[in-house]
């Protein structure tokens, strides 16, 4: 996307000029995860469909807050019968828990553009304290007069915590799919209120 003013580079706050109320643009964003396969490689997925509200306090980044969403049937790891068997009752239930979603509780700066985003996963019926590492990625006007911001995050989860704990032992040793799990966000949010209060 070409930004054309005002734009807020990496590296430069704090960053008053963001300050309000953005939601994720999941056309341009994306909540990923990968996990280890039989001890020895990775498999990696995302969810399709999300929601999220930013509400961003530039001139003082502990203030913000954050809200995400996931609709648990959205899950593609690009197999078909590992999706279906993700969405069933050994991992997500998605006909019985639709959605899983993260609520900050405090926002903590880091140092330069890194942050660490304090908050509750809920998972099923399991709502678990989570910390996410985000990168601000910047901001600035964008076509069609949106102005947009952009964040990469990660987190580490031991999956078991959430109740999603099937797995079968290898005749090798170890077990099929590892407890720990790696998620990662690429987050570009487009600002709707501007003078909205944090």
């Amino acid at each position: 996307m070409v930004q054309r003013h005002q734009a807020v580079s990496p590296g430069s706050g704090p960053y008053p000029a963001v300050t309000g109320t953005y939601t994720v643009d999941p056309v341009h964003s994306t909540i990923g995860f990968s996990v280890r396969h039989a001890m020895i490689s990775n498999v990696r997925g995302r969810f399709d469909r999300f929601e999220g509200l930013l509400k961003l306090d530039g001139s003082n980044p502990s203030r913000s807050e954050a809200y995400v969403s996931v609709q648990t049937d959205s899950l593609d790891t690009g197999v078909p019968e590992r999706d279906a068997h993700l969405g069933g009752p050994a991992f997500f239930d998605s006909a019985t828990f639709p959605l899983m979603s993260f609520r900050s509780t405090g926002i903590v700066p880091l140092g330069g553009d890194e942050f660490r985003i304090m908050g509750s996963l809920r998972i099923k019926d399991i709502e678990l304290p989570l910390d996410i590492d985000v990168v601000f990625g910047g901001a600035g006007d964008a076509a069609h007069g949106q102005h947009r911001v952009g964040f990469e995050g990660t987190a580490t989860l031991r999956r078991s915590d959430w109740g999603l704990a099937w797995n079968t032992p290898l005749e090798t040793g170890g077990v099929l799919v590892s407890d720990k799990v790696t998620l990662t966000l690429d987050v570009s949010a487009v600002r709707v209120d501007p003078d909205a209060a944090v």
